[in-house]
């Protein structure tokens, strides 16, 4: 064993790269003082008959709370004694040690062991000069107009319809109920909106809605099926009422210069074409970059030679299918599980690998992610967001997320370099 301090005595294996097993004496004169803290920390709370609160002899307390003492001893000292060694062994562990083979005796050295996961270390690959598939940004003339077109639609009014009943494409203001044929119950009133003639509607419900007028109402069945989406409504008969308080009709103004001066500082429709133009090239060239910047970082990735700490990458992957869970069926089987487990655990790995790879990079090219450069990014965030600047930065300052944006930047920063470094082919 090394001697590290007077008190604690480790010694080290390693049976893996990213794993450190650690054999801990704790002297006995040190083990001593602890037994006697504990000991009197009982005596000074025990209730015993006949003696005064504190006043109980002190053997008495030892036998009667011999292994409840016993366990508060190898809890403060084994927590304590691993973060010395850890420290002295310059060893930073990741996930949570674990701790074994407790070997305590009163009057002698205190044993255990200790395994913690750790990062491994790894050779950079060669990244400066990397070949990288240029990619060619192209705006066609069809991508311009289908997003004037939806700026049209944007722009559309909702008019209040007279003279006429409902027709498709109406926009349909109405309150119905409705009654469970089978059960006779009612189900509560709402007020909706319906796009009449929609394709998600019930043809039923369109049918009824076809000549409707404000004020008039209404009366129809839907039979659900039994696998209809709505779980609740599956295989029910329900009778609804319908009521028509409003309709509107939506006009969409034509694509003019008067309409491109409505949106803004344009002085025609061409004008408003060169804007949107360059928006749909700025948005490709950045959506260009990222692709390039993945080929890059896929690249250097695949050549890593790296064993991830199991702990670490559990972690991660649990995190990654938290994140799918929103998304996906609660009836999943269990087959599909454990391939999303397995996928979940892949991906942790990857994205574990090429945040270690570009961290990196980073140290070894000394970029650094300033102090204004995060209240920019978090200034960019709250735009991207449509949250108010001062609200995000209460979020960010309660929950400690500074230093996660500053690495952000960083890695960012790291795909940078290599980029503006790679050889475009």
């Amino acid at each position: 064993m090394n001697d590290r301090m007077e008190t604690i005595k480790s010694k080290v294996t390693s049976p893996s790269p990213s794993k450190r097993e650690l054999e801990i004496e704790v002297a006995a004169d040190e083990v001593a003082k602890e037994w006697e803290k504990a000991l009197l920390e009982y005596a000074s709370r025990a209730r015993l008959d006949g003696f005064r609160r504190g006043r109980a002899p002190k053997e008495m307390v030892k036998r009667l709370f011999y292994s409840d003492i016993k366990d508060t001893v190898i809890e403060n000292l084994a927590p304590r004694a691993l973060r010395e060694s850890l420290r002295a062994e310059n060893i930073s562990p990741v996930g949570t040690p674990v701790i074994s083979e407790a070997l305590f005796r009163e009057g002698q050295p205190f044993h255990f062991k200790a395994v913690v996961e750790v990062l491994p270390g790894f050779e950079l690959p060669s990244y400066e000069k990397i070949q990288v598939q240029k990619r060619e940004v192209m705006v066609e003339e069809e991508a311009v107009g289908r997003y004037l077109e939806e700026l049209r639609q944007k722009s559309a009014e909702y008019i209040p319809v007279e003279g006429r009943g409902v027709v498709e494409g109406d926009y349909v203001v109405a309150e119905w109920k409705g009654k469970d044929l089978q059960t006779k119950k009612l189900l509560p009133t709402e007020k909706v909106l319906v796009l009449a003639g929609h394709p998600d509607n019930e043809k039923t419900l369109n049918d009824s809605l076809k000549g409707i007028v404000p004020g008039e109402t209404r009366k129809f069945v839907i039979s659900y099926p039994q696998d209809h989406a709505k779980k609740k409504m599956a295989g029910r008969t329900v009778e609804y009422e319908i009521r028509v308080i409003s309709v509107k009709e939506k006009k969409v103004p034509e694509m003019s210069d008067e309409w491109a001066k409505d949106l803004g500082e344009y002085e025609n429709l061409e004008a408003l074409k060169r804007r949107v133009r360059q928006e749909l090239e700025k948005a490709r060239q950045e959506e260009a970059r990222r692709e390039m910047g993945d080929e890059a970082v896929k690249g250097l990735v695949d050549k890593l030679q790296m064993d991830l700490p199991e702990g670490l990458v559990e972690e991660e992957a649990v995190s990654i299918l938290r994140g799918w869970s929103t998304h996906l069926p609660t009836d999943i089987p269990s087959t599909q599980v454990e391939e999303l487990r397995e996928k979940a655990k892949a991906q942790a790995q990857r994205s574990l690998k090429t945040s270690l790879l570009l961290q990196r990079i980073a140290g070894q090219e000394k970029l650094s992610a300033s102090d204004e450069e995060i209240e920019e990014e978090i200034k960019a965030m709250a735009r991207r967001n449509n949250i108010p600047l001062a609200q995000l930065i209460e979020r960010v300052n309660q929950e400690g997320k500074r230093e996660e944006i500053r690495n952000s930047l960083l890695l960012r920063k790291a795909i940078d370099f290599l980029l503006d470094n790679a050889v475009l082919y």
